[in-house]
């Protein structure tokens, strides 16, 4: 199958086997390609929706996400990005198998030493305005989803004791987050610097980051977070459009977005592109 470059794209990041799975279970017509430095991601459709989907295991880390899924957003141009897996939980409300869809990402370990102690300089970016009101729309019809909407923590850590001391610490400073993970301020990061592309974090909570997390582990609570998360995103993204006079009417010349621009319908956007030779535009004929 040949994918054409006009389809309108949404990225999903994964980290380990058992979340790509769970999400590659709902893409069809897959077809396998290869980034020049080695990078694999599978593209295929999404029923009933505009979208193609390219989806991508990265492995573990926050550094390791945001370096790939740059990489990955300036080859495969897509229209927003969802990094989707499985997650522990940091409120007593939020329970092995639910949902937490990220409204803000926390980066964890800023601060600074002092005397004193450990000054926190905390480093957050929002979810997607648009993509989370896709999510809450989304969960009204899905009851046997249980959702919540709030922030989520990124550490480079698996957090197995909630007597720890980065347990009390999460507890003092980041006390509003409801799940931590360890790739998802990574891949907003990433969104961001590349021209704010609507981005959004999803994790199916699996554990509650305690001393109880090998048998949440063992139970197969893993593999059912993972799926309730996939199930989380295909919804949204049957709800989430593409943009107005995206590429999914297929009018985007194909010169000009592999030379980096994006046609949006009545403009055509450059940042970003490589242009040798004259570039003649139409002015707006209703002034």
């Amino acid at each position: 199958m040949t994918m054409p470059d006009t389809q309108p794209t949404v990225l999903v990041l994964t980290a380990l086997p058992l979340e790509y799975a769970a999400v590659r279970a709902h893409v069809e017509e897959r077809e396998e390609r290869v980034h020049r430095d080695g990078t694999r991601v599978e593209v295929g459709r999404l029923t009933s929706t505009s979208w193609h989907v390219a989806l991508a295991e990265l492995g573990m880390g926050a550094e390791r996400t945001a370096a790939l899924t740059t990489q990955l957003i300036h080859w495969l141009r897509p229209e927003a990005v969802l990094f989707v897996g499985v997650a522990g939980s940091l409120k007593d409300d939020v329970g092995i198998g639910d949902v937490v869809v990220g409204t803000q990402v926390y980066e964890i370990h800023g601060g600074k030493q002092a005397p004193e102690g450990f000054l926190v300089r905390p480093k957050a970016l929002p979810g997607s305005h648009a993509l989370e009101q896709a999510a809450r729309s989304a969960v009204r019809d899905m009851p046997r989803v249980r959702a919540h909407f709030m922030p989520i923590a990124t550490g480079d850590v698996v957090l197995a004791d909630a007597e720890s001391e980065i347990a009390r610490f999460l507890r003092r400073n980041y006390n509003d987050a409801g799940a931590i993970e360890m790739e998802g301020s990574g891949a907003l990061w990433a969104a961001h610097l590349s021209g704010q592309l609507n981005a959004l974090v999803i994790r199916g909570i699996s554990d509650r980051a305690d001393a109880e997390k090998h048998r949440a582990d063992a139970s197969g609570a893993q593999q059912r977070a993972a799926e309730q998360a996939a199930a989380v995103t295909v919804a949204v993204l049957h709800k989430h459009r593409p943009r107005e006079g995206s590429s999914d009417s297929g009018e985007e010349p194909q010169e000009l977005r592999a030379r980096g621009a994006t046609y949006g319908g009545d403009h055509i956007d450059f940042r970003g592109g490589t242009f040798h030779g004259p570039v003649t535009g139409k002015g707006d004929r209703r002034r």
